[in-house]
C-alpha cells in the first residue's frame, strides 16, 4: 500500500525521523486556520499517491491565511496524473539550505536491500542518476546483518554529506531504517531532505510504501487506507479476496496464475489490433487453487465494468480443476441472471479439462463460447469486443 506524504511523514515521526507534520484540510477554507497555526507562511501541497505534485501545479507557496485559502482552492480538484485532490497538507514554509536525497527498498533483483542516496536532493533522482550517476550512492544491505554502523558509515560516505552534518545524516539513516524494517516497508523516501537555515536536518517531504501482506502485524496500517481515488471495482475485489486490477480496455481477462494472466493481456493485447485496436480491460488473477465460488465472485466483477464488452476466462487446470471453473461459470451466470448480458469466451486445458468442457457444452448458455486454443479465443474475444463496441 503506498502512502500520501502526510501518511509517511506521521509514519516516520513515530520512529524519530525529525519531520514537521502540519495540517492536513479537505475544505479549502479550513487553510485559514491551519496556516495561522503554522505562522503564516506556508506551503500547501496536494496529497496524491502519485509523484510530480510540483511540475503540475501541486505545491504552492502561500504568504499568509487569505492566501492559503486560495492556493487550497486552486489545488483541491485537480487531476495529477489520474489522480483527483481530494486533501492538502497546509506545513510551515522552510528556509531552506541545501537538499539532499534518501531512500531503501527492497532490491529484489539480487535479493537484498537497497540505499539510494544524493547531496542532489529535490528533483526526480532518475534524472540525477541519468545526468550525472557519480552523484548518486548506492549501497547493498544483506538482509541477514542489517544496518550495522559500518554500513551507515559506508552510506553517509559514499553519499558525500558535508563534515559538519555528517553525524545528523547518520541518525536520519538509522531512524529511515527503522521505518522500513519495523513497519514492513518496501520502500522509504525522503525528497528532500533539507538541512535547514539554522543547520539542523528534516525530512521535508516522505514517500512511504508498506507490504500488505504483513498487515497481520501492523492492524494501524488499515487506518492508512484511503479510499476516493480508488476504483469501486478494485475495492469490491479486494473485499473478495481478488487480485484485480482495473485497466482502460474492453475485453475483461480472467485467469488462474499471474504468468498466466499477464501472457493473456498480451494475447488479447495482439489479437486486439485485428479487430479495431481492442486493448484488456483489467487483470484477474484468480489463483492457483481457485474454488468455483472464487471463480464466480471474479466472474461478476469482471462483468460489473461498464466498459467490459467481452469476457476470455483462461484457465489452465492444476491444482484448480477445471470442472471447478465451469460450475463457478454457471453458477455466476445463473446468479446474475439478467446482469450477465456480456459474451464470455473460455479457454480451458489441464486438470479435468473434458468433465469441465462437459459442464460448459451441457449447459449449453448463449453467453458462452468455448475455444480450444489461447490464441484463437483471445481473437474471438477481441473480435466480440468489437462487435459489441459498434454495434
Amino acid at each position: 500500500m503506498d502512502l500520501m506524504e502526510y501518511q509517511a511523514k506521521e509514519l516516520f515521526a513515530r520512529h524519530g525521523v525529525p519531520v514537521t507534520l502540519g495540517t492536513v484540510v479537505t475544505d479549502a477554507a479550513e487553510a485559514s486556520a491551519a496556516a495561522r497555526a503554522h505562522g503564516d507562511r506556508v506551503v500547501v501541497k496536494a496529497q496524491v499517491k502519485t509523484g510530480g505534485r510540483g511540475k503540475a501545479g501541486g505545491v504552492k507557496l502561500a504568504t499568509d491565511p487569505d492566501d492559503a485559502v486560495d492556493k487550497a482552492s486552486e489545488i483541491l480538484g485537480m487531476n495529477i496524473k489520474g489522480h483527483i485532490v481530494h486533501r492538502v497538507l497546509v506545513a510551515p514554509a522552510a528556509e531552506i539550505a541545501e537538499e539532499y536525497y534518501v531512500s531503501f527498498l527492497v532490491d529484489r533483483a539480487n535479493r537484498n536491500y537497497l540505499c539510494i542516496a544524493s547531496v542532489e536532493g529535490g528533483v526526480e533522482i532518475e534524472v540525477t542518476a541519468k545526468e550525472n550517476p557519480d552523484a548518486v550512492a548506492k549501497v547493498s544491505i544483506d538482509p541477514l546483518v542489517g544496518l550495522d554502523e559500518a554500513k551507515v558509515e559506508e552510506i553517509v560516505t559514499a553519499t558525500g554529506f558535508a563534515p559538519e552534518i555528517a553525524d545528523q545524516a547518520k541518525d536520519v539513516v538509522r531512524q529511515l531504517w527503522r521505518v522500513f524494517v519495523a513497519e514492513d516497508a518496501t520502500l522509504v523516501e525522503v525528497n528532500p531532505l533539507v538541512r535547514l537555515s539554522d543547520g539542523t536536518l528534516e525530512a521535508l517531504d516522505g514517500k512511504a510504501s508498506v507490504d500488505e501482506s504483513a498487515g497481520f502485524r501492523h492492524p494501524d496500517h488499515s487506518g492508512f487506507e484511503v479510499v476516493e481515488n480508488e476504483d469501486l471495482l478494485e475495492l469490491a475485489a479486494r473485499e473478495k479476496g481478488l487480485n484485480y486490477v482495473k485497466l482502460d480496455g474492453s475485453v475483461g481477462i480472467i485467469g488462474n496464475g499471474a504468468g498466466l494472466v499477464m501472457s493473456t493481456l498480451d494475447v488479447v493485447a495482439y489479437a486486439g489490433r485485428r479487430h479495431g485496436d481492442v486493448t484488456p480491460a483489467n487483470f484477474l488473477d484468480i489463483g492457483g487453487g481457485a474454488s468455483a465460488e472464487v471463480m464466480a465472485n471474479g466472474l461478476q466483477i469482471v462483468l460489473g465494468d461498464e466498459q467490459v464488452k467481452s469476457v476470455f476466462v483462461n484457465v489452465f487446470g492444476g491444482i484448480t480443476a477445471c470442472d471447478a471453473v465451469a460450475n463457478g461459470i454457471v453458477g455466476a451466470l445463473d446468479a446474475l441472471g439478467e446482469q450477465a448480458n456480456k459474451p464470455l469466451v473460455v479457454r480451458l486445458d489441464g486438470n479435468n479439462v473434458s468433465e469441465g468442457r462437459r459442464i460448459l457444452t451441457e449447459r449449453n448458455h448463449p453467453l458462452v463460447t468455448l475455444v480450444d486454443t489461447m490464441d484463437g479465443a483471445a481473437d474471438r474475444a477481441a473480435e466480440l469486443a468489437h462487435n459489441q463496441s459498434v454495434a
